[in-house]
């Protein structure tokens, strides 16, 4: 005969902790990366694959971890190594993502897109009015003829 215990705050599974459940999550334990569809691409002076990350007793792996791995593993600079796209798999353990590694700062920005640099580090970000701050200026000035049109692009005052 099987006994059935009834649900107490003890054994409920809502109660159960994450690392109970999904092993630890430990930082430094082994993490494999495998690549696929490797090119070499002359044209815009990189080397582009598909990542896959396989880390089974891991929640995830940060992006400057893997750009240090592939560094070492490419013989590079980690800052000429660019990692984006990244998912991680259904059930953990696996990520796929792209990889990109330039052969010098050049190339890098000339064919990188401007985020991604900016993301990198080799950019700014320029700083510019909201989108909607840009067209209530534009129609401001449309209303206006002449060397007036400087001023009207300019918010009203308050106090009049």
């Amino acid at each position: 005969m099987v006994s059935i215990r009834p649900w107490t705050s003890q054994n409920h599974p809502a109660k159960f902790h994450a690392k109970s459940w999904f092993g630890s999550t430990d930082n430094s334990a082994p993490v494999t990366l495998r690549t696929r569809k490797f090119i070499t691409n002359r044209l815009l002076s990189r080397r582009q694959f598909v990542l896959d990350v396989l880390h089974p007793s891991r929640a995830n792996v940060s992006k400057s971890d893997l750009q240090e791995k592939l560094a070492t593993l490419y013989k590079t600079e980690k800052d000429r190594v660019v990692l984006f796209s990244f998912r991680t798999h259904f059930g953990g353990g696996k990520s796929t993502g792209f990889a990109l590694i330039y052969d010098d700062e050049a190339a890098q920005k000339k064919f990188e897109p401007k985020y991604r640099l900016i993301r990198s580090g080799l950019t700014t970000k320029v700083e510019r009015p909201s989108r909607k701050l840009r067209h209530e200026r534009k129609n401001r000035a449309k209303k206006v003829r002449g060397t007036k049109k400087t001023k009207a692009a300019e918010p009203p005052k308050k106090g009049k």
